[in-house]
């Protein structure tokens, strides 16, 4: 079992102030405590509408994996708001499970702990290859110049999807290109009770996701080429800000978004209470909630001018996750046949269905499931305007502090205390502080 406690994985813990909360997955301890070949421990992210959704699409298939192998997985779905703090206590107790997923954004901050295993060349190889998978998604698996921590499992962008009966009834004929058009839209739709647009204001993730697009539109870096944080260059200022007026200047966002943090926005466009989403691959999502696939339409993500593209056209993250072994398992060969199970073109087709993601392996990718008009919009963002995180070893502190300083901007707006340049100015002044000094 790994016992050491590395100072990369203490700096990032102590400066998230994260609990440490006990840990491990499903019945056991984790790490392959129980010496069992035939027993693997997985921690699973929470990607459709509940756990119990997510427990209903994967145990079939991990049924599948045990009649071929013998190896039983036993899984614990764990939800957003826990997965990074379970994550990050188990780097330091070594008491983490097998196999594990991960938010691709984190792949560098989880790699720099030292705790999982680096995809070689030699392990890439027990699984098919490297070549197997999409660029844009190996592009999300650790820093660059270093073996991946992670293997993709699904890729996902950010897309706008629209309520075609709302966007009729306005007479809006085609969902808007441009923030301008965007704006003008939610406003002729946010009287009565409804809204423009929904967001989750305390979902640290969600904001830091949206921040990053904004200012990324507005020619902005959040971190210097020598990786040191730069929060507060305007442009970045200005993009933050963009974000939050939606709320606060445009008023097309209900002031109770700002405390929504699990799905709620996802529940509310199904429920026909406001008229636009954005949200990475969120069609299962909706279909679960009981909305039909033909109540909806799915857009790009609006740009400044023009179209989505590179530069300061890019309209998403590269979202999706990742697919992670710790290194101090038990049962290296047992986690590898399971990574290599769940990345095979037959299991890859059945779960990115499953979560109306897009496989981030090419031989599923080209399935026709997978060529639909939604997809489409998705594989498109993915593969002409979207950008992967910053790949640091700091990108989870990033996430909760930056996520942080535009959740307190969203209760402010919902307050009606004003949200000016000089407020997003010190309120990233402040996540920039926080974040370790280099």
């Amino acid at each position: 079992m790994r016992t050491e406690r590395t100072a990369a994985v203490a700096a990032v813990t102590m400066s998230l102030a994260l609990a440490a909360t006990a840990c491990g997955g499903g019945s056991s301890t984790g790490g392959g405590s129980d010496d069992s070949p035939k027993t693997l421990t997985y921690w699973a992210s929470n990607q459709g509408a509940s756990v119990e959704v997510d427990k209903k699409v994967l145990q079939p298939e991990l049924d599948k994996f045990e009649k071929q192998t013998g190896i039983k997985v036993k899984v614990e779905v764990v939800p957003w708001s826990d997965l990074l703090n379970r994550i990050l206590t188990a780097t330091t107790s070594g008491q983490g499970p097998d196999v594990l997923n991960i938010g691709n954004t984190w792949s560098a901050s989880l790699q720099a702990t030292g705790a999982l295993l680096p995809w070689t060349a030699e392990n890439f190889g027990r699984i098919g290859g490297k070549d197997r998978f999409v660029d844009s998604a190996l592009g999300s698996t650790g820093a660059e110049g270093k073996d991946p921590a992670a293997v993709p499992l699904y890729s996902m962008a950010y897309a706008l999807y629209y309520n075609k009966k709302m966007f009729a009834d306005a007479g809006i004929s085609k969902p808007p290109a441009t923030w301008d058009e965007f704006r003008a839209a939610g406003k002729k739709f946010s009287k009565g009770g409804k809204w423009g647009l929904g967001v989750e204001g305390s979902n640290l993730s969600e904001n830091i996701h949206h921040a990053v697009v904004f200012a990324k539109q507005q020619g902005a870096e959040f971190f210097t080429p020598d990786g040191r944080p730069d929060y507060t260059n305007p442009k970045a200022v200005t993009g933050v800000k963009q974000f939050v007026d939606l709320m606060a200047k445009d008023k097309i966002i209900a002031p109770g978004n700002a405390e929504y943090a699990q799905n709620q926005s996802v529940s509310d466009f199904a429920k026909g209470r406001t008229a636009m989403l954005l949200w990475q691959s969120a069609s299962a999502n909706l279909t679960s909630q009981g909305m039909s696939e033909d109540a909806y339409g799915i857009a790009p993500v609006p740009v400044q001018s023009g179209t989505p593209g590179t530069g300061t056209g890019v309209n998403s993250m590269v979202m999706g996750i990742n697919m992670a072994v710790f290194k101090n398992t038990d049962n290296l060969d047992g986690a590898t046949k399971f990574v290599k199970f769940m990345t095979s073109d037959g299991e890859q087709k059945i779960l990115n269905q499953a979560y109306s993601s897009i496989p981030p392996v090419k031989g599923a990718q080209a399935d026709p499931a997978f060529n639909t008009p939604a997809n489409a919009v998705l594989k498109d963002t993915l593969a002409k305007s979207a950008i992967a995180a910053p790949q640091v070893a700091e990108e989870s502190q990033f996430e909760t502090t930056v996520g942080t300083a535009v959740k307190s901007l969203f209760a402010d707006a919902a307050a009606g205390r004003p949200v000016t340049e000089a407020s997003v100015k010190a309120a990233l002044d402040k996540a920039q502080q926080q974040m370790p000094t280099k």
